[in-house]
């Protein structure tokens, strides 16, 4: 859960932002081989893609159920995949209790679509990636213009090269006028020259687009963009102005995803129209600035955040591209392969996750076609049905469990500011009720299963890395969200809350003794040292 306080959100937003340039890194070989190309037509179903089976488009099952036991070994929690050859979809799972009906928060893969949305602006002539971003906004200017931050250019944002150090976004967002917070933050290198990853800058692209057309970047995309591809239900958090944030809170589904990666795959082309100008894709998709200059290049060659950056999109080893999220949330492009992949999920380790990506999908893509067993696909497709993500073990049957139906406790003063905290069960179900201080008159009721999932919604907010961001989340709809519980010990009970419209869990534990209660949570992706402990009594 998630009760907005300013403080920890410098730290939370700087590892945000600087998530993905300092993922570990290994070294992968550089062999590839060439694959023919067909343009992706969505059947009528719902405007799907079409599905094929790996063998029959000269894929390895067996290669991509190795890289599914791989990754099973691995501290990678993944979520969805979705992998694509010859325009059609060769396999897909999702890790229950996520589906693919639902959105998932994309964080800087947004980037990506803010960068297309800039593209057909561009294309329209509504605006240049030469123009002066000062030009946009006279009313939000600093009363000293400087000669650099008067030079700074659309093309400057798009590739990371805006000339501010330090990255800016974090005292930006959390101000009442990002454009302004933006211009008063000193340019102190020449545009264009020196990349630093800086999200305030995908904003300010947002803001132009939005400025130039009169839409919000999601609504000026939908008939562009969206509506072409099939891709319905997207939401995208937005400024204190109304402005969609452009470097994060897009959320869409897996398939959309994957349709996203194979529309620039096709260089802008879908079911045989032109949607996004060649000439884009192959501009938004190369090198535009070197992002590791000083780095030896045995280092850049084993890693794939040193091969460049592009204009909101990251160059990768084998000679592919991605637009790609904090806790890897990916659209892998590799056009020598004709392949696609997208995942969600959380890792901490996003350079670990590609690095089994080349060790075993790459191989399953380049393998001798007389080798391959038809019958290795059913195999394949039975296994991506049965994906899961553990649940909590069950108790130890030798120990007594102590009641917590209709037990409530008054909670100390907390920066979470939970005020109330009660319990009501049914059969093996147990209902955890949360009073805050902002939910008024009403409480926040969670359901969790025994060895099982419950799914619901919610309107309290989840962990995330922009908390702290003004306007976080305002106008989405609620929360997706799944809670399971066990009891790790007589009076011990640890509740999972998993926020599956998120890469995100919420870890809650509570220990009774007698009248009193204390919690420790705990968000999945902070160090046992960041845990919030509540104290209380009944």
């Amino acid at each position: 859960m998630m009760i907005r306080k300013t403080s920890f959100i410098t730290a939370l937003l700087f590892l945000f932002l600087n998530f993905q340039v300092n993922s570990q890194r290994g070294k992968t070989s550089s062999q590839t081989t060439k694959g023919s190309s067909q343009t992706a037509k969505p059947s009528s179903q719902k405007d799907k893609l079409p599905r094929s089976t790996p063998e029959t488009e000269g894929v390895s099952s067996k290669g991509i159920m190795e890289f599914l036991d791989a990754i099973a070994q691995t501290k990678h929690e993944m979520h969805s995949i979705m992998i694509l050859r010859h325009g059609k979809v060769i396999a897909e799972g999702w890790w229950n209790p996520y589906r693919p009906d639902l959105k998932h928060t994309l964080y800087s893969l947004s980037k990506s679509f803010t960068s297309t949305a800039v593209g057909f602006a561009v294309a329209e002539k509504k605006l240049s990636v030469n123009d002066k971003v000062i030009s946009f906004f006279p009313g939000k200017l600093p009363k000293t213009i400087t000669p650099l931050l008067s030079d700074l250019r659309v093309r400057d944002l798009l590739s990371m090269t805006a000339g501010q150090h330090p990255d800016p976004t974090g005292p930006v967002v959390m101000t009442d006028d990002w454009i302004k917070s933006f211009f008063a933050t000193p340019v102190l290198n020449k545009p264009g020259a020196v990349f630093l990853y800086n999200s305030a800058a995908t904003y300010m692209l947002s803001a132009i687009v939005q400025k130039v057309t009169g839409e919000k970047i999601i609504d000026y995309l939908t008939p562009r963009l969206f509506k072409p591809l099939g891709i319905t239900g997207m939401d995208w958090e937005t400024d204190p102005s109304g402005i969609n944030v452009g470097g994060w809170g897009f959320r869409i589904k897996t398939e959309d995803i994957a349709k996203f990666a194979q529309l620039y795959l096709q260089k802008g082309k879908w079911n045989d129209q032109q949607i996004i100008p060649e000439e884009w894709v192959e501009e938004a998709t190369t090198t535009k600035i070197d992002n590791a200059p000083y780095d030896e290049q045995a280092k850049k060659d084993s890693s794939d955040w040193k091969q460049g950056y592009c204009y909101q999109f990251w160059r990768s080893r084998h000679n592919s591209y991605r637009g790609d999220g904090a806790f890897g949330q990916y659209a892998l492009v590799l056009p020598e392969q004709d392949v696609v992949i997208a995942i969600t999920s959380e890792t901490m380790d996003m350079q670990g996750e590609l690095n089994l990506v080349w060790k075993y999908l790459l191989p399953a893509m380049q393998v001798d076609q007389s080798t391959l067993n038809k019958n290795d696909a059913a195999v394949l497709k039975k296994r991506l049905t049965q994906l899961k993500l553990p649940l909590p073990a069950k108790p130890d049957s030798t120990f007594k469990i102590i009641s917590v139906s209709g037990k409530s406790f008054k909670i100390d003063s907390n920066e979470k500011e939970i005020e109330k905290i009660s319990f009501s069960g049914k059969g093996d179900a147990i209902t955890l009720i949360l009073k805050t201080a902002n939910s008024g008159n009403n409480a926040y009721a969670l359901h969790f299963g025994n060895g099982r999932w419950i799914e619901g919604k919610t309107t309290m907010l989840g962990p995330s890395l922009v908390a702290g961001a003004k306007g976080h989340f305002e106008g989405l709809p609620p929360s997706q969200v799944a809670g399971s519980y066990r009891w790790k010990g007589p009076a011990t009970l640890e509740m999972q809350l998993r926020y599956i419209d998120s890469p995100h869990t919420e870890i809650m534990t509570f220990y009774f003794d007698g009248d009193k209660i204390s919690v420790d949570m705990l968000d999945s992706f902070k160090a046992l040292d960041k845990k919030v402990t509540l104290t209380g009594n009944r």
